[in-house]
């Protein structure tokens, strides 16, 4: 996330509100990644604040969404620099919880133009976020006026008790599911949606297959009403659930080679955004 101003955002409108962790980043770009006991000069350097959900609040806000952010921050530099940066760009921190004797989360990011890949290298920071930082005051607070909580699973315990009082409220819960972590299952649950990285859905459900794996989901998570799974460069993929009740006169068709067809129809080579939908195949 980098600093961005815009106009102010009406306070109608419905809230978005994540939950995690902050990092800030330390990112050198290089031509090439650096052989074992190599000296090289990076081409570029810079430092931002980082983390899943920092990221996407910062884009939540550009897209001219309210947001807001619940974490505990370290009162160290960086922290105060982390906390700024999100207010620039328009999310509420308010809610943030100061942590007198921390020590901020951060990351140095060494991103190769070779490759076109980033490696992270993380160190993290303390206190975490727990259940007990949660009073019920807090939760009433946080969650007033919120239509969506993002979370990720880094602060789970905590992320879990928001969860739940969240479903209480009807609130949609989205979950961003990186990798399996301890305790991601029961947010998984309670998910409305589900971003994924690109071998989490495997890795979950040991499916031989990504598209197969996407439809386990589904099948195992019956409150997600859609999954995605993140492809880097070549963008994303999303499996929906279906609303509407299916005849018995519908075929059955292969997820596989439906995948597969709308690989081979899709233009990789537009320069604008391309949505390939499998409603022209059914």
């Amino acid at each position: 996330m980098s600093s961005f101003s815009d106009e102010t955002i009406p306070s109608h409108q419905p809230i978005v509100l994540g939950c995690g962790q902050l990092c800030l980043d330390y990112l050198v770009t290089v031509s090439s990644f650096p052989n074992p006991d190599q000296k090289i000069r990076c081409t570029s350097s810079k430092v931002q604040g980082g983390g899943n959900t920092g990221n996407s609040l910062t884009c939540v806000a550009r897209l001219g969404l309210p947001c807001r952010i619940l974490a505990k921050v370290a009162d160290d530099s960086q922290g105060r620099y982390m906390v700024e940066e999100l207010e620039s760009s328009g999310v509420d921190t308010s809610f943030c919880l100061n942590a007198k004797d921390g020590a901020s989360h951060f990351n140095y990011v060494i991103v190769d133009n070779q490759t076109n890949t980033r490696t992270c290298i993380y160190t993290p920071g303390y206190p975490p976020l727990l259940p007990d930082d949660l009073t019920e005051s807090l939760l009433l607070s946080v969650l007033d006026g919120v239509r969506v909580l993002y979370v990720n699973g880094r602060s789970r315990e905590a992320e879990l008790l928001l969860a739940q009082k969240a479903h209480s409220k009807d609130i949609s819960i989205l979950i961003n599911a990186e990798k399996r972590r301890a305790g991601l299952e029961e947010l998984l649950d309670l998910a409305d949606y589900a971003i994924c990285s690109t071998n989490f859905p495997q890795d979950w459900t040991e499916s031989p297959s990504s598209p197969s794996a996407l439809l386990s989901m589904l099948i195992r998570l019956p409150k997600l009403k859609f999954v995605i799974m993140t492809l880097g460069e070549h963008g994303c993929v999303m499996l929906e659930r279906c609303s509407n009740e299916v005849s018995g006169s519908e075929e059955e068709t292969d997820i596989d080679e439906l995948h597969e067809s709308l690989k081979q129809s899709t233009d990789y080579t537009s320069l604008l955004p391309v949505c390939n939908s499998s409603g022209d195949w059914l």
